[in-house]
C-alpha cells in the first residue's frame, strides 16, 4: 500500500510539473505569435498607408506615439514585401523591389491566394497579408515573416529543451524526496497495521475460550435463547478478527502465490455451500456457466472473494427472492452475484467498498462491520482485475468482478 502511494504522489507531482511548464509554453507561443502579427501588420499598415512603398525613416514627434517600425531606422531596409494590385481591368501590378526571395509569378500567386481567404488579414505561407482597396484597385501587401518566425521556433525550442529538463530535474527530486515525504504516513499505517496484527490474535483466545465455555454451559444447562445469542455474537466477534487479519495480510506488498486450477470449480463448489443457507430463507439460488474454467490466480483467496460474495447475497436478499451466480470469459474471466434488492436506489453503491463504512438503515448491504466487501475489492485488485456494484434493473443489484 505504502508503494502505491508513494508512486501515485510521484505521479501526481510529475504530472504536476509537467501540466506547469506545458501551461507556461502554451503561453509563451501564444505570445509569441500575437507580437509577431502584431510586429507584420504594423509594416502592412504602413505599407498600405503609403501607396504600397514603405517611407523613409523620419525621426517622429515627441508628441506622437510611433509604431515599433517607425521608431527603426533600419525598418526600411530590414522589411521585406511586396505588394500586388489588381485593377479592374488589365494585368495586375506587382512590385517585388524590396524582396529578393520571390518573383513576381510567386508574388501574384500569393496574393491571389490571400484574395481567396476573403478577409483583410491573415497568412499566406510565411507571409502576413494586408488586402486594401486603393485607387488603383484592390491591393495587397505581403510582408515577409521568415526571419521572426525562425527566430520564435528557435526561442521555442530552447524553451522546450529547458522545460523537459525542468520536468526531468524535478521528477528527479520528486522521486528521491518521495520517500521521505510518505514516512510519517508509512510509520502512522504501519503502527495501525501492527495493532490490528497484535489486536486480533490478543482477542483469539478469549473468544476460543468463550466459545468452548459456552459449549460447555450448553451442555450442562440445555439450550437456551440467551445462550444461543451469546453464542451467535461470538462468531460474529470471531467473523470479525479473522477479517482484520485478512485485511492486514493483503495490505502486505508481498505478491500472492499463483497457479492454475478450476475457476469454475471453485465457483460451483462454494455456491454449494451457501445454497441450504440461501433455501431456509426463502431465496432461490442459480447457477450460470461453464463447468469448467481454467485460470491463474491464488485459489483460496478466490474462493474467499466468492464466498464474501454470497454470504452477502444470502444475508442481504429480499425475502422469496433471487440469487443468481455466473462466470464468464477466458482470458479475463468475470464472475457476477446478483440478488434482489429493493433498496438498491437508496445504496451508495461507490462506498460499499470503501474499509469500515456502514450503511445507516439496517440489513442492507454494508450494515456490517464494513470489511467484507474491502477485503474482496483487495483480493480482485491483487489479481490485477477489480470490482464493482451496479443496480442492474429495478430491485437487482449485480456485484461484478473482473479478474
Amino acid at each position: 500500500m505504502i508503494y502505491r502511494l508513494r508512486r501515485k504522489f510521484i505521479w501526481i507531482c510529475t504530472l504536476s510539473f509537467l501540466g506547469v511548464f506545458a501551461a507556461l509554453f502554451f503561453g509563451i507561443s501564444l505570445i509569441t505569435y500575437f507580437q509577431t502579427c502584431v510586429s507584420l501588420d504594423d509594416s502592412a499598415n504602413i505599407v498600405s498607408e503609403n501607396n504600397g512603398k514603405f517611407p523613409d525613416f523620419q525621426f517622429p514627434a515627441s508628441q506622437e506615439k510611433p509604431r515599433p517600425a517607425e521608431r527603426d531606422p533600419e525598418a526600411p531596409f530590414t522589411t521585406r514585401f511586396f505588394t500586388v494590385t489588381f485593377p479592374d481591368t488589365g494585368k495586375p501590378a506587382v512590385n517585388v523591389g524590396s524582396i529578393a526571395s520571390v518573383s513576381q509569378e510567386e508574388a501574384e500567386v500569393l496574393a491571389r491566394q490571400a484574395l481567396s481567404e476573403n478577409r483583410e488579414r491573415g497568412w499566406v505561407g510565411e507571409y502576413r497579408f494586408k488586402v486594401w482597396e486603393s485607387e488603383a484597385g484592390i491591393t495587397v501587401v505581403c510582408v515577409s515573416g521568415t526571419l521572426m518566425l525562425d527566430t520564435n521556433r528557435a526561442f521555442l525550442m530552447s524553451a522546450c529543451l529547458v522545460f523537459i529538463g525542468g520536468s526531468l530535474a524535478a521528477l528527479l527530486l520528486v522521486v528521491v524526496f518521495s520517500k521521505r515525504a510518505v514516512r510519517p504516513v508509512a510509520e502512522s499505517y504501519q503502527r495501525q497495521r501492527q495493532f490490528v496484527t497484535d489486536a486480533s490474535h490478543e482477542l483469539k483466545t478469549p473468544l476460543t475460550l468463550i466459545q468452548a465455555n459456552l459449549d460447555i454451559l450448553e451442555s450442562e444447562t440445555g439450550e437456551s435463547p440467551w445462550i444461543s445469542d451469546m453464542k451467535e455474537e461470538t462468531v460474529t466477534l470471531t467473523n470479525l478478527v479473522h477479517h482484520l487479519v485478512n485485511l492486514a495480510r493483503l495490505d502486505e506488498e508481498a505478491p500472492l502465490q499463483m497457479k492454475n486450477f478450476d475457476l469454475a470449480q471453485a465457483v460451483w463448489d462454494t455456491a454449494s455451500i451457501f445454497a441450504p443457507a440461501a433455501e431456509r430463507q426463502g431465496e432461490r439460488l442459480t447457477m450460470e456457466g461453464p463447468s469448467s474454467l481454467w485460470w491463474k490466480g491464488n485459489e483460496a483467496a478466490v474462493r474467499q472473494l466468492i464466498s464474501i460474495l454470497l454470504d452477502n447475497a444470502v444475508k442481504y436478499c429480499d425475502l422469496n427472492g433471487t440469487i443468481r451466480v455466473g462466470i464468464s470469459g477466458k482470458r479475463r474471466p468475470v464472475l457476477t452475484v446478483d440478488n434482489s434488492c429493493q433498496q438498491v436506489d437508496e445504496l451508495p453503491l461507490s462506498r460499499l467498498f470503501d474499509r469500515f463504512y456502514r450503511a445507516n438503515t439496517a440489513r442492507t448491504y454494508g450494515s456490517g462491520f464494513g470489511v467484507g466487501l474491502s477485503i474482496a475489492k483487495g483480493i480482485a485488485q491483487r489479481h490485477g482485475g477489480d470490482i464493482t456494484a451496479l443496480k442492474l434493473s429495478p430491485g437487482v443489484i449485480r456485484f461484478r468482478v473482473k479478474l
